[in-house]
C-alpha cells in the first residue's frame, strides 16, 4: 500500500474515486502537493445507503466481535504510524515526530474505548416486575472532522459509534483528508462492508451530509459558527447531535508558583501544535507580583523555538494549516498593531507557507479583540491580576466555556478556584490532558454533549426502557 498516491473513498467496501478532485496544499509551501475525490451526492447517497444496510447487521454483531475490530483496526494504525505521520506533516503541517504521536493516541483511542461497556441498567426489581434499561443504537452516524487533529479526531467519533453497534459515514476536512482517506484504505478488508464508509469533499459536502435524512446522529468538531449552522440543520428532523466547538480558554496563575518550572508549561499549553488546539490555553491571567518574570521567560522561549517546515529535523512549531486561517490570525495581529498594543514576537519564520511568528500581547485590555475572541494561532494575550474573584469573573466573561486550569502552590486553593470556572474541563498545574475514560463536554457556547468515556460512548446510543413481569399471570 502506498501513501503518497492514489487517495480513494471507501463506500461499501470499495475504494473509489469521484468524478472532481480538489488539491490538497502543504502549508508549509501554500502549494498543492497531492489531490483527493470531492464526492458529489450520489456518492453520499451511495455511502448513507450503503451504512444503513449494513447497519441492520452490524448491531446485532455480538460487542466481543465489534471490540475486537477495533482492537485490529488500533493494531493496524499502529503498524503504520511511521507512514501516516509522514504524510500527516505534508498535509496538516505539525511537525513530524509530533504528527506520530497523534497517529499513535489515536490507536490508543481505538483500543481503550473498545474496553468500555454498555451494561444493562436495572431500575427497579420487585417480587412482580423487573425493569430494564438497554442502551441501543441509533443507526447511521455522521462524523466530521476538523484538521487540527485530524486522525485523533476521527478516532473519538469511530470508536464510540461502532463499538456502540452504528454505523458511520465519516468526512475529514478539505484541507487534511489525506490520512483519513488512508486509514480507511486500510479498514477496506477489516470491517463488514458499509460499516466504514469515509468521503471526501469540499465544502458543499458538509452541509448535504447534516440535512441528509438518513443519518441519525451527527458528531461534529470545529467553530462554533458552524456548529450551530449545523444543530439547525440537525433540527429539521431531530437528528441526534454531539457538537464540540470553540473555547477561549484562561489560564489563572498564582503568585506561589515556581515561575522557571511553570512557565515551560505554560508555553507549551498556549502554543503546542502552533496553537491551533481548542482546549489551549488562549488567555493568560498572571498575579502582578511574579507578571514580568512569567512574560519574559514566555518571551525567551518563543525566541528560543524553531518554527519552520514540520518534515525538516529541529523544528519544534509549523505553519498554520490553511490559508483562511492564516488570514485570520494576521488580522486579530493588524489590529492589536492598529491599537497600540505591546506585541513580543519569538524566532524569525519562513517567509513561504502560512507561518506566522509565536507571539505574546503584553498586559491588553480586556475588551481588545485578541483578548475576546478565540485566535486558533500562535498569538496570546498576557494579563495581569491582583483579586482571584477579579480574575475569576475576567476568565468566565465569555460566551465560551470548554476549558481552563489553575496554576497554584496551594492546590486546595486551586480547586476553590477551578469550582468557580464555567468551563467543562478544568486542569490543575498541568494542561492539555485528556484521556479515552474521560468526558470532554463544552459549556455554554462551546459544546453540545460529550465526547470520550461511557458519558461519550452513551452518546451513540439510546435508552430503551424493557418492563418485565415476573410472572404470565396478567395474560392468563
Amino acid at each position: 500500500m502506498r501513501f503518497d498516491s492514489d487517495y480513494k473513498m471507501l463506500i461499501d467496501g470499495q475504494l473509489v474515486s469521484a468524478g472532481e478532485e480538489l488539491d490538497v496544499v502543504n502549508p508549509a509551501t501554500g502549494k498543492p502537493f497531492a489531490a483527493c475525490p470531492r464526492a458529489s451526492k450520489d456518492d453520499l447517497e451511495n455511502a448513507v445507503t450503503a451504512a444503513q444496510k449494513a447497519f441492520k447487521s452490524w448491531k446485532k454483531t455480538p460487542v466481543d466481535e465489534r471490540r475486537a475490530l477495533l482492537r485490529k483496526a488500533a493494531g493496524l494504525i499502529a503498524k503504520n504510524a511511521d507512514a501516516l505521520a509522514s504524510l500527516f506533516t505534508k498535509e496538516q503541517g505539525r511537525p513530524t515526530e509530533l504528527a506520530k504521536q497523534e497517529i499513535l493516541g489515536a490507536s490508543y483511542w481505538l483500543s481503550s474505548t473498545a474496553d468500555l461497556d454498555l451494561p444493562v441498567d436495572v431500575t427497579e426489581e420487585t417480587e412482580s416486575r423487573r425493569i430494564e434499561v438497554h442502551h441501543v443504537p441509533l443507526g447511521v452516524v455522521c462524523g466530521i472532522v476538523p484538521w487540527n487533529f485530524p486522525v485523533l479526531l476521527a478516532s473519538w467519533k469511530i470508536a464510540p459509534a461502532l463499538l456502540a453497534g452504528n454505523t458511520i459515514v465519516l468526512k475529514p476536512s478539505p484541507f487534511t483528508p489525506l490520512c483519513t482517506l488512508k486509514i480507511g484504505e486500510l479498514f477496506q478488508s477489516l470491517f463488514p462492508a458499509g460499516v466504514f464508509n469515509v468521503i471526501s469533499g469540499g465544502d458543499e459536502l458538509g452541509p448535504w451530509m447534516t440535512s441528509h435524512e438518513g443519518f441519525a446522529k451527527i458528531s461534529f468538531t470545529g467553530s462554533t459558527a458552524t456548529g450551530k449552522r449545523v444543530m439547525e440543520s440537525a433540527a429539521k428532523d431531530l437528528k441526534r447531535v454531539t457538537l464540540e466547538l470553540g473555547g477561549n480558554d484562561a489560564a489563572i496563575v498564582l503568585p506561589d508558583v515556581d515561575v522557571d518550572k511553570v512557565t515551560e508549561q505554560l508555553f507549551a499549553g498556549a502554543f503546542g501544535n502552533t496553537a491551533q488546539i481548542c482546549v489551549a490555553t488562549k488567555r493568560l491571567y498572571v498575579h502582578e507580583d511574579i507578571y514580568d518574570a512569567v512574560r519574559d521567560k514566555m518571551h525567551a522561549l518563543a525566541k528560543a523555538a524553531p518554527v519552520g517546515d514540520g518534515s525538516a529535523q529541529g523544528n519544534m512549531f509549523g505553519p498554520i494549516q490553511n490559508k483562511a486561517q492564516y488570514e485570520r490570525v494576521l488580522d486579530l495581529m493588524e489590529d492589536a498593531k492598529k491599537q497600540g498594543l505591546t506585541m513580543l514576537h519569538g524566532s524569525d519564520v519562513p517567509k513561504e507557507g502560512y507561518f506566522i511568528p509565536l507571539t505574546i500581547v503584553d498586559n491588553p485590555p480586556e475588551n481588545a479583540r485578541v483578548v475576546q475572541e478565540e485566535a486558533f494561532g500562535p498569538i496570546l494575550p498576557m494579563m495581569k491580576f491582583s483579586s482571584v474573584d477579579d480574575v475569576i469573573a475576567r476568565a468566565n466573561d465569555t460566551e465560551y466555556g470548554l476549558a481552563g486550569a489553575v496554576w497554584s502552590a496551594d492546590i486546595d486553593k486551586a480547586v476553590e478556584i477551578a469550582d468557580e470556572m464555567e468551563t467543562g474541563t478544568v486542569w490543575i498545574n498541568q494542561n492539555l490532558q485528556s484521556t479515552p475514560m474521560t468526558p470532554l463536554a463544552g459549556h455554554k457556547q462551546s459544546g453540545v454533549g460529550a465526547e470520550n468515556g461511557i458519558y461519550g460512548l452513551r452518546e451513540f446510543t439510546q435508552p430503551k426502557s424493557v418492563y418485565i413481569p415476573k410472572s404470565s399471570d396478567s395474560v392468563r
